[in-house]
């Protein structure tokens, strides 16, 4: 394939994620929601409805037992914990890359949970908000171990699979039109078409964020030392939980619920103390984090306990991150810029006052 060619589907990819977005945006009711809709919904359903990531390690994925793991079903249990009392009540959906914001707007979930980029095209564009950045990535690129390329710029010429409805799509034309170095782009429907085209050969290399192609090399039972990551990342990935515009107090509690995993770990209270310093702490500024004394749990639209519950069932976002990327799971990804900001990384919460 030519690169006129390859401009061609570029086009036509564009325009059709351009008429995608129209045809949400002329969704319009769902993007004039009264304050305090979507929780009061939740509220009167009983369950809160999460879309997540299809079968991905780290992020949504069924462990040997066939119980739900990942950052993505750890958010939703918090967030059910704060807004229901009780972590269980939630409903997961997982959703391809290409079917999570008709989802949201059509309002078939709460929440979206995801592996999900935060830009400006698609807060300003498709009637979307985000509450925050839960997880910092980078898009990188996977090879298996016996090829030649060695880094990105090996790859000239290269077929190269990628997710449909993803950032990764746009980054990696950009990334390499912007180089004048010719791609074949192989467009599959959900990442796990992309990774079996992948390992079936069908293209040179796999490109996604880099969470994700450590989670797809996982999966590749027994042989996942036959393929390498790329160290490069051609993007900025700040991923986020993603609510539907107008409503103001969802986004909020959505928004603090995160900042309540960070600030716990911040604050060393963990799933095994939190219950025993609400009842001990002599700390003013850790009394009111715990709902001991003021607090705005009821602007939030939950009540005073609800940052003990989010802790006790999630624990904090640094527990979270050892049992679903590092050294307790089977990623083993460094924190990085994930780590909290006074520890070298971007995590930070404004204060709970």
């Amino acid at each position: 394939m030519g690169d006129s060619s390859v401009r061609s589907i570029e086009r036509r990819m564009r325009v059709t994620v351009v008429r995608v977005i129209m045809l949400i945006a002329a969704l319009g009711p769902v993007s004039s929601m009264a304050a305090g809709e979507t929780l009061a919904k939740v509220k009167s359903a009983g369950v809160l409805r999460c879309g997540v990531t299809e079968s991905l390690a780290g992020f949504a994925f069924k462990d040997a037992a066939g119980r739900w793991r990942g950052l993505n079903v750890d958010f939703c249990r918090a967030l059910a914990a704060a807004v229901l009392g009780n972590p269980d009540k939630i409903d997961l959906v997982p959703l391809s890359s290409p079917a999570r914001f008709p989802a949201l707007l059509a309002e078939r979930i709460d929440v979206l949970l995801h592996a999900t980029t935060w830009t400006l095209g698609r807060e300003a564009g498709i009637g979307v908000q985000f509450a925050g950045t839960y997880f910092y990535d980078g898009q990188a690129l996977m090879v298996a171990k016996e090829s030649r390329a060695r880094s990105v710029a090996d790859l000239k010429a290269a077929t190269i699979c990628v997710e449909k409805g993803t950032t990764s799509v746009e980054n990696l034309a950009n990334y390499f039109r912007g180089r004048n170095w010719p791609y074949r782009p192989l467009v599959a429907d959900s990442v796990t078409a992309a990774a079996d085209a992948f390992f079936a050969g069908r293209c040179q290399a796999f490109t996604a964020d880099h969470s994700q192609l450590t989670g797809v090399r996982a999966r590749a039972a027994g042989v996942a030392a036959a393929y390498r990551i790329f160290p490069e990342l051609i993007s900025k990935e700040p991923l986020g939980p993603v609510v539907r515009r107008g409503d103001e107090q969802w986004q909020s509690l959505v928004r603090w619920v995160l900042f309540a995993l960070i600030e716990a770990e911040e604050r060393n209270v963990t799933s095994a103390n939190v219950r025993g310093l609400r009842e001990s702490a002599t700390d003013p500024a850790l009394r009111r984090f715990l709902g001991g004394e003021g607090g705005h749990g009821k602007a939030l639209g939950v009540d005073a306990g609800w940052v003990v519950r989010v802790i006790a069932a999630a624990g904090n976002y640094g527990e979270i991150y050892e049992r679903n990327f590092g050294g307790e799971s089977a990623l083993r990804i460094e924190r990085g810029l994930n780590r909290l900001w006074s520890r070298g990384g971007l995590l930070y919460s404004p204060p709970f006052d």
